[in-house]
């Protein structure tokens, strides 16, 4: 059995795997909040534990795509109504 020395990635087949970013930037609105080991050399995300309301506790609102106007817009007005 070979040994591998420490600090060495393990060696992989070659064009079988994606390309590996080891320090993988991850944002959360704009501020970098940690970086991870990943597959993409930078992530954007939109919540996580840091502003969680369950690991917060606090009570927050994220409407990140505007989704509740583009609801709102959908059906105002007589949408309700019923046609004759």
């Amino acid at each position: 059995m070979a040994a591998i020395a420490l600090g060495e990635p393990p060696q992989m087949r070659k064009d079988t795997h994606p390309e590996y970013y080891p320090e993988c930037k991850v944002t959360y609105r704009g501020e970098v909040i940690m970086t991870v080991g990943a597959t993409v050399p930078e992530m954007k995300v939109e919540i996580w534990s840091g502003s969680h309301p369950f690991y917060t506790g606090k009570s927050s609102f994220v409407d990140t795509a505007g989704r509740v106007e583009k609801f709102q817009n959908k059906f105002k007005g007589d949408y309700f109504k019923k046609k004759k």
